[in-house]
């Protein structure tokens, strides 16, 4: 289920989530973060549930400063869903799996 995860950094943002052909939903998180690991599962499940709809990745801020100061990220877990490059949709926290479903659905074209 993870091997459907991909992992982003500053380095291959761009091609992987700015340039993506399909709608990109980015996991913001830290290992040292409590409630990144209650997301990270329901992530997993959006790659494996949306597989061929929207990409899915995570990326560490702490070893990936530079989008994470690009995009604001001033709390983790951090969830943005990216569609033709822009951001669409933004979720804060950890919320419950059907929240971030909410947001993933209107972006599905």
């Amino acid at each position: 289920m993870a091997d459907s995860v991909k992992e982003f950094t500053d380095g291959n943002f761009e091609a992987e989530v700015i340039n993506s052909d399909l709608p990109v939903l980015v996991d913001f998180w830290a290992v040292w973060c409590m409630p990144c690991k209650m997301v990270a599962p329901i992530v997993a499940d959006m790659a494996v549930e949306y597989a061929g709809k929207i990409k899915v990745g995570k990326l560490d801020v702490d070893k990936n400063p530079g989008i994470a100061v690009k995009y604001g990220i001033r709390s983790i877990p951090s969830l943005l869903i990216f569609k033709k490059g822009e951001v669409a949709q933004m979720v804060i926290g950890a919320v419950p799996r059907q929240q971030i479903i909410a947001k993933i659905e209107p972006v599905i074209d």
